[in-house]
């Protein structure tokens, strides 16, 4: 029976791994890692994030194309929570860079497209799932705080949220509840979408491991997503240009915070 495939994932069913607190430490040994990584690699890392970063541009000029330009703060706001399952391709990179498996181009495609037949579909209708949802959120919000004319420009958005109590309201009321859909969605996939693609466990498996890793230190995980969201707001204000680099820097840092506090069963 044949063990040694080096392109593909091994389909043994892997024991539940344990988890280890992190530090602040941690965060920065894996940035380290993970800057080096993209220096290493950094066609791969180009590619992917100019990818990523050209999904978010074509959101934005469709969204102004239909006349609907006060759109792009809600998208803008919730398109890095679709960014855990957008970096499989920087994960599978940053495994083959620090493994015995080679890094070469078709291998790293034909493990990102040989994820359909896994478990992380189940994660990014999860995704997409809480995504949606916070467009929903947008919509039910704008229709009680602005009732139900449309802003016919980006401009007439911002005089709203900024001149008016009811914008003012609108604007911390959707800060609050996008903060609080943020978290629970980065809570579930930080450590759960690079873990599934590193072994063969259910995607519910994968999920209390994200869980239990940053309750075991709810501070400095909380501290390195308020950082990932920071950086993509940085990297989507320069017309999503910035994601080029920000995004597989920040894919391979998660890698490495991954294989730092997730600890394997010996086989």
């Amino acid at each position: 029976m044949e063990q040694n495939n080096t392109d593909t994932i091994p389909d043994t069913p892997a024991p539940l791994p344990t988890v280890r607190a992190a530090e602040v430490a941690d965060i920065k040994a894996a940035f380290v890692a993970g800057w080096s990584d993209f220096r290493r690699a950094p066609l791969f890392g180009l590619f992917f994030g100019a990818f990523f970063a050209c999904g978010g541009f074509a959101v934005f000029w469709i969204l102004l194309q239909l006349r609907q330009p006060w759109w792009i703060a809600p998208f803008a706001v919730g398109f890095p929570l679709l960014g855990p399952f957008a970096a499989v391709g920087i994960y599978d990179v940053s495994r083959r860079l620090n493994g015995p498996e080679p890094l070469k181009w078709g291998s790293v495609l034909s493990a990102v497209f040989a994820e359909r037949k896994r478990q992380l579909p189940s994660m990014a209708f999860i995704v997409l799932l809480v995504f949606w949802s916070w467009i929903y959120q947008v919509r039910t919000l704008t229709a009680l705080f602005a009732g139900l004319s449309p802003f016919s420009t980006l401009d007439s958005f911002v005089d709203f949220i900024t001149g008016s109590v009811n914008g003012i309201a609108y604007l911390a009321v959707g800060s609050v509840v996008g903060a609080i859909m943020a978290l629970a969605l980065y809570t579930v996939t930080v450590i759960a979408i690079p873990l599934l693609l590193d072994k063969e466990l259910d995607f519910m498996s994968a999920i209390i491991t994200s869980i239990k890793t940053v309750f075991a230190s709810p501070v400095v995980m909380l501290g390195w997503g308020v950082v990932i969201t920071l950086l993509a707001l940085i990297g989507i204000a320069t017309a999503c240009l910035g994601l080029i680099v920000i995004f597989p820097v920040l894919g391979h840092t998660t890698w490495h915070l991954y294989t730092r506090l997730v600890v394997h069963a010996q086989a």
